[in-house]
């Protein structure tokens, strides 16, 4: 019963009043009374201490006296970052397309087989299994007239023509700079053409391959027999792409750029053009 007495008067005496008194020291005249009890005190400190740490945190989280505490950083600084990494993260993107693009190009120019990532290529948020592959009438339209302008292909026309080169369109082997020109007199029956390493070697009209193989002077050498007795030669090159018996069409790769055989000093294509058993010079005809 004592301990139960006890303790409503401890509690009790937090509510004791109490007098604080501020006195003049000369005069002993009183300037300030204030009555207060102990848990008035502990009340008005701890509404103080929650009003002020409050305050500490406002100021802390919308003034720019934040930036002044380890660990933060500004804010303008830290959504620069964040748009610059997404902008970084998004070229880098678009340079690893760009570049499985030129590849993919670079293996159809060569007749390399191109491989496929399927994990790459399929687009997750597209629904494969309501794709249907019906005809439409778009396509059909289409592809009646891309059938009816074969007809008027050039390539084709030049050939109803017999007798004449000029009819000929001639499709230009490689693209680069003419380093060594036509010479008869120097038994230099052809042209030299420099391109970068790896370039293609294209047909420059439909024909038939009559020749493909090494030769000690010339390296791999690859020949093609077209219309109207003409005769085009490919030398010095690294790769051959066809065999004897091949049918090509004017534009197909039929080889690779080299620097094969005793003669050549550098990579580079040596084009020769034979019409009727006669070399003629290439540059009369198209353009390098």
């Amino acid at each position: 019963m004592n301990e139960f007495k006890e303790k409503p008067k401890k509690f009790q005496r937090l509510k004791n009043k109490y007098r604080l008194v501020i006195l003049n020291d000369d005069s002993f005249e009183e300037k300030v009374s204030l009555r207060l009890s102990r848990l008035n005190v502990f009340v008005v400190l701890g509404l103080s201490s929650l009003i002020l740490i409050l305050l500490v945190i406002l100021l802390i989280a919308f003034t720019p006296l934040r930036e002044f505490i380890p660990g933060y950083a500004n804010v303008s600084i830290r959504k620069q970052g964040v748009e610059n990494y997404i902008k970084s993260d998004s070229m880098e993107l678009a340079l690893t397309h760009n570049n499985l693009y030129l590849d993919n190009l670079k293996h159809i120019i060569q007749g390399n087989p191109i491989e496929f990532d399927e994990e790459s290529i399929i687009d997750s948020s597209v629904n494969y299994k309501n794709i249907t592959n019906e005809p439409v009438e778009e396509d059909s339209l289409l592809r009646n007239m891309i059938e009816t302008e074969e007809k008027y292909n050039l390539f084709n026309a030049a050939g109803n023509n017999p007798g004449n080169i000029s009819n000929f369109i001639f499709f230009h082997p490689l693209k680069g700079s003419v380093t060594n020109r036509f010479n008869i007199k120097k038994q230099h029956f052809g042209i030299d053409v420099v391109a970068p390493k790896n370039e293609a070697i294209k047909a420059t009209l439909d024909g038939t391959v009559i020749f493909a193989e090494w030769t000690a002077e010339t390296g791999y050498v690859i020949q093609l027999q077209h219309a109207d007795n003409i005769v085009s030669i490919y030398k010095h090159n690294s790769v051959l792409h066809k065999k004897v018996g091949d049918h090509v069409k004017a534009g197909e790769v039929v080889a690779i750029i080299g620097n094969s055989g005793e003669l050549s000093t550098g990579p580079h294509l040596h084009f020769e053009l034979w019409y009727n058993g006669i070399p003629i010079n290439p540059e009369d005809y198209m353009m390098f």
